[in-house]
């Protein structure tokens, strides 16, 4: 488990998620032509509950859709 911080609307929180899904964030990040902080932005903007288990569904379901590509059922920034 490795614990990162973030900027969500201007404010700073911390986010604890596997070395697995940070890189595997970082690479649908960059598929995405984006900053992994402003997917975070994006993913926390639409989600229900907690925000590292939003992270790892978001990742999910990008890797389900083909490897992590954008789609328009996903938030763009």
């Amino acid at each position: 488990m490795k614990k990162r911080s973030v900027l969500i609307a201007g404010h700073p929180t911390s986010v604890s998620l596997e070395e697995e899904f940070w890189d595997a964030l970082k690479e649908v990040a960059a598929v995405r032509r984006q900053s992994v902080n402003a997917l975070i932005e994006a993913i926390d903007a639409e989600r229900a509950g907690n925000l590292s288990s939003a992270i790892r569904v978001f990742v999910l379901n990008a890797y389900r859709r083909g490897g992590g590509g954008a789609t328009p059922e996903e938030p763009a920034s």
